[in-house]
């Protein structure tokens, strides 16, 4: 900003309240309005405020793609590779080279696919499956396929060393920041179809209960039939089960169609087998942003999940089980996905929220897996269920990664791990060198050092993962303001899912954008909180606002660097058009939001 000749920036950051200001000869060609990056030259004190240089201009505020700019700058994320990990990973070329076929059983002919999102690029899993037995003794063969990461990442190379600091894969809206370059992540390690590719794989027998009777891994070279997507198998199933014979002669999925089939058989043994173990089942759709062609934001849609999604998910989970028997089994540390049980004041607060919808938890004895997942079948059909499935997220600790198992309390199992995702997440390659380690004869007695001394790993890979979520949830949230932000006046239904002193927390239905409508903007009245039943009680009208409720507002202000949107109710706008008044403003009003409401705005990542 340039306020009288005097030239300045704001920190994106809101925590920090001075603004620094830059003189002529240290703005690097920045103009007002532009987003920079910014190094302090002198330090505020009590009688000045701070100086800085530009060190970089990254582009125009409204640019599209300057709100993941932003975050990758905010959060610290490595998004440039060193030349050395880049010229690593390109040693190897674009094919499996003939010594890594070696000592390896072949898949080639066994019609492996891949099932993804329209969108994907790096694949990571591939599967197949078959029936066997017959009768009473039905049950399936099923291999899950992953990318055999492990063999092209040595420990402590270059590769490894950038793939640790990373951590994970972020995805952007609009860009992905791999894990791994990407001549491996979307080149020598992805199972893209009809070409040659290493890979560690687990072969499980699943009986008609759903039970895994026995699995076993090894190492293998293959080559994927078919890049199939969740829309794809998804029709292909529902068009099966209608008319089997009507299968397109040139469709993908027809060309497959017997084993998705039996993948699908074999999806609703072991779906029916998390039932009855009482895992819990969160079946949210996913947000998905669509762009015009000039890069900005179009629309929000929300993808629900399908018999598609379910069945792979259900296959990798089947697959993580069994990798974490088979290191606990040969005694070899690893780090485990672990999810501990839920804390005993979040649990009093999920009892107080449920109260209001007549359910509840057991009081004389700590809730079960099966305990949450009931609560959720109840109120499956409930016009609030997409709230409440929010708040039981948001009352459950985060999970980890640690070489310390305690369980994973959501999924209801004593042991798991990660292993199907090698190419995006570094706990994956961990667990995957493990398994390597016993395949070539090695036990735990000769480990080698990157199998031990796992504690600040596991510390770091959970923390590069939170860190991950927070930058992607912080471009998300610009994008929706940025989608709202020519939308003042506009009316929108909404679902109250916050309730705090200052007002209530409302999210857009069909689309997830989050808003404010503040105490002022609820009508004439003093409002004051019942925290109890988590509502807001008008002293004079005796109105009550609650969680849960179903509101018409309008938008009155957006403000995007501070992600914030703000509503009222409709009515009280609509009360003031037919007084001739005018709408207040509500810009400038003194705003306590980051007080959150009483389950915090953001969910918990379970």
């Amino acid at each position: 900003y340039d306020e009288l000749g005097v030239i300045f920036v704001v920190p994106e950051n809101t925590r920090i309240s001075h603004r620094v200001l830059i003189p002529t000869d240290k703005l690097n060609g920045a103009k007002a309005g532009q987003v920079v990056l910014v190094k302090l030259i002198a330090q505020p004190s009590r009688i000045a405020q701070p100086v800085g240089h530009v060190s970089q201009v990254l582009g125009e505020h409204a640019a599209p793609g300057m709100e993941t700019e932003i975050a990758i700058y905010s959060h610290g994320l490595p998004h440039e590779f060193p030349d050395a990990v880049l010229a690593a990973a390109e040693k190897f070329g674009d094919s499996v080279q003939p010594g890594g076929k070696r000592d390896r059983e072949d898949l080639r002919e066994l019609p492996l696919v891949t099932i993804d999102g329209e969108d994907a690029r790096d694949f990571d899993d591939a599967v197949w499956c078959e029936r066997t037995g017959s009768g009473a003794r039905i049950g399936w063969r099923l291999i899950v396929a992953i990318a055999d990461v492990g063999h092209y990442v040595a420990p402590d190379s270059a590769l490894d060393v950038e793939a640790q600091t990373r951590g994970t894969s972020v995805y952007f809206p609009n860009r992905v920041l791999p894990m791994l370059p990407e001549a491996l992540s979307n080149g020598l390690c992805s199972l893209k179809p009809q070409v040659e590719r290493l890979c560690v794989a687990c072969e499980m027998m699943v009986s008609a209960q759903g039970k895994i009777t026995r699995a076993r891994f090894f190492e293998g070279l293959m080559r994927s039939a078919a890049r199939l997507t969740y829309t794809e198998v998804a029709a292909y199933l529902v068009q099966s089960e209608v008319r089997p014979e009507a299968q397109a002669p040139d469709s993908k999925a027809a060309q497959v169609g017997a084993q998705l089939r039996a993948l699908h058989d074999v999806y609703l043994a072991l779906h029916r087998a998390r039932i009855e173990r009482g895992a819990i089942d969160f079946d949210a759709p996913e947000l998905k942003v669509r762009f015009g062609v000039n890069g900005k934001i179009a629309t929000f849609v929300e993808q629900p999940r399908n018999d598609a999604h379910r069945l792979i998910e259900e296959c990798m989970i089947a697959a993580n089980v069994e990798a974490a028997r088979f290191l606990k089994k040969h005694r070899i540390p690893t780090l485990y996905r672990v999810h501990a049980t839920p804390e005993q004041d979040r649990l009093e607060q999920l009892q107080e929220f449920l109260r209001g919808f007549a359910i509840s938890l057991p009081r004389d004895r700590d809730p079960t897996p099966q305990d949450f997942s009931d609560i959720l079948r109840r109120v499956a059909d409930n016009e609030e269920a997409r709230l409440i499935e929010t708040v039981v997220i948001r009352s459950m600790p985060q999970a980890v990664y640690q070489p310390n198992n305690v369980g994973h309390f959501g999924l209801a199992l004593p042991h798991y791990v990660h292993f199907t995702s090698p190419i995006r997440r570094y706990p994956d390659l961990i667990v995957h060198r493990g398994i390597r380690h016993v395949l070539r004869g090695g036990t735990a007695e000769d480990l080698p050092n990157e199998l031990r001394a796992l504690e600040g790993m596991g510390q770091q890979c959970s923390l590069k993962e939170r860190r991950a979520d927070e930058a992607t949830r912080d471009a998300m949230a610009w994008l929706k303001c940025e989608f709202m932000s020519d939308k003042i006046g506009e009316e929108f239904d909404t679902i109250v899912t916050g309730v705090v002193d200052f007002g209530l927390f409302v999210q857009v239905k069909g689309m997830q954008i989050d808003g404010l409508i503040h105490v002022t903007g609820l009508g004439a009245d003093y409002f004051s909180r019942d925290a109890s039943k988590y509502r807001l009680v008008g002293q004079r009208s005796k109105r009550v606002f609650k969680l849960g409720d179903h509101l018409r507002v309008r938008l009155i202000n957006v403000v995007i660097d501070e992600r914030k949107i703000d509503f009222e109710l409709a009515e009280s706008a609509a009360r003031r058009s037919d007084a001739g008044s005018h709408g207040r403003d509500t810009s400038r009003r003194p705003d306590n939001r980051r007080g959150g409401s009483q389950f915090g705005r953001r969910g918990r990542k379970s």
